[in-house]
């Protein structure tokens, strides 16, 4: 009688143990990674400002992203990442500091403080739940679906960055819902305010997606759009409903071999009435560009790649120009080697980059003004 107490006892333990283990919650992952890069390229036009911008009509240019400054040392940016994983959630708190860091998030200069806030620092913040395998729903800020480059120095295979990127947007603040189909295809949608701005300008929503499909193994396309009303309801006379935004991206990467690697990102946009401040005509204007991206690992540690990238804005829709302030056309060629050291935490990326406007852009050391420039220089990135 005892032996078969015993055993009853023994079965019930182990049955209750099991079923403590079947409904236990799996312990969340926490993650921390980040970077931060320094660059210096000499310009050949020698211009006397130190920098590769280049003139808009007023004495500041807008040739380049990030990489601004020429014949001088740099620092670009650093990151600090954290990340926490769970079965139904993920939180990202991805902070960022130095010029870079301000520049990528030129919406912010003003917080609840006034210029200067730690708005500055939050480069992305946001929440993502869950609910099944196929859907989840994101709130916060988050950095931009649109293109094929990123703010982050490690990822992208060049160090300076495309027109494409630096017309932006750059990230957005709102909420986006997720449905994977399956591993090859996945639509994104989502509601979001005004462009690359902290605090939204009227109340009107701008509306996201990205249709995500892969026809082949290695072979990646994403279909992005974002519609937006960008007038401010405060200063502007145009009314809201007629200062419209829209950009239409089409990105696509296919890794022919191990070795060789192709991509492109194709753009249209448009915008009429003002844009954030910014007076513009009530009829619709329009930009666009093309970029095309190969690059290919000769070893391990060694990979060469080059960029083409053509970009048209006769319209004056966006804020590139050339020297008379008047919208203006580029084509630009960037020549970028990737060199892995310190077991894959050190990254140098030599650089020459040429960019050709359609008018007088650039100056040279003798004041006078050239439609061109070429840049050669080095960025060394760490990561962890």
């Amino acid at each position: 009688m005892k032996k078969t107490l015993l055993l009853i006892s023994s079965l019930i333990a182990s049955y209750s143990t099991q079923a403590q283990d079947s409904t236990a919650v799996t312990p969340g992952k926490f993650t921390f990674s980040g970077y931060m890069d320094t660059y210096y390229f000499g310009n050949f036009n020698n211009p006397k400002s130190q920098s590769n911008l280049g003139l808009n009509g007023t004495g500041v240019g807008n040739a380049r992203a990030f990489d601004q400054k020429a014949g001088q040392f740099g620092i670009g940016l650093v990151q600090a990442k954290a990340v926490y994983s769970a079965n139904k959630v993920d939180a990202v708190m991805d902070l960022t500091f130095g010029p870079f860091a301000d520049l990528g998030n030129y919406g912010n200069y003003a917080g609840f403080l006034g210029p200067g806030s730690t708005s500055l620092a939050i480069k992305q913040a946001y929440i993502t739940y869950k609910a099944s395998s196929k859907l989840s729903f994101t709130a916060g800020q988050f950095g931009t679906h649109i293109g094929y480059e990123v703010i982050d120095a490690p990822v992208n295979f060049n160090y300076s960055l495309s027109n494409l990127f630096n017309n932006g947007p750059f990230y957005h603040i709102g909420l986006k819902a997720q449905y994977a189909f399956s591993d090859r295809a996945s639509l994104m949608v989502g509601m979001v305010n005004n462009v690359d701005n902290l605090f939204d300008n009227n109340k009107k929503k701008g509306l996201i997606s990205q249709l995500f499909i892969s026809p082949a193994s290695g072979w990646n396309v994403y279909l992005n759009a974002i519609v937006s009303n960008e007038a401010s309801e405060s200063i502007d006379a145009v009314p809201a409903d007629d200062a419209s935004y829209a950009l239409f991206d089409l990105t696509t990467t296919y890794q022919v071999t191990s070795k060789f690697f192709l991509g492109l990102n194709a753009a249209s946009g448009s915008q009429k009435g003002d844009y954030q401040g910014f007076s513009g005509p009530a009829t619709s204007r329009s930009w666009g560009g093309v970029a095309v991206y190969s690059n290919y690992a000769f070893t391990d540690k060694f990979a060469l790649g080059v960029r083409y990238e053509t970009f048209d804005n006769k319209n004056g829709a966006r804020a590139l120009t050339d020297a008379a302030g008047v919208g203006a056309s580029v084509n630009s060629i960037t020549v970028t080697g990737n060199i892995t050291a310190a077991d894959g935490h050190l990254l140098f990326k030599p650089e020459l980059r040429i960019d050709s406007y359609s008018a007088d852009k650039f100056e040279k050391n003798n004041g006078s003004l050239t439609p061109s420039q070429a840049t050669l220089g080095m960025a060394a990135i760490f990561k962890f």
